[in-house]
């Protein structure tokens, strides 16, 4: 084997450290809300109160989103088209494709 990347396995983020850990706490809530919407089911809540907390969850889940794709932006994109890799756009496209589904 080679030690060349196949699809792009090999591209990382490089996110400010404030952002990272403003991420990963981000997550984290979402993950404790998941937990309790779980928790919420096995109990037998009322179906519209869980409707509603998963409603919640899928707008932290968005902010989430939010703050990645300006990272991705500010940094990953203008870095790659000014060394003049173009392709980066149809990968954005693809991208804010994904994110306009949910």
């Amino acid at each position: 084997m080679t030690n060349e990347c196949q699809d792009n396995s090999c591209r990382k983020s490089h996110h400010p450290e404030h952002v990272k850990t403003d991420l990963i706490h981000r997550l984290n809530r979402v993950e404790g809300q998941i937990r309790g919407i779980k928790g919420m089911v096995e109990k037998n809540v009322y179906c519209d109160d869980i409707i509603t907390q998963l409603s919640a969850t899928q707008s932290a889940l968005n902010s989430v989103a939010k703050v990645l794709l300006d990272g991705h932006l500010k940094g990953c994109v203008k870095e790659r088209l000014a060394e003049g890799d173009d392709e980066v756009l149809d990968e954005l496209v693809t991208t804010i494709q994904k994110l306009m589904r949910k």
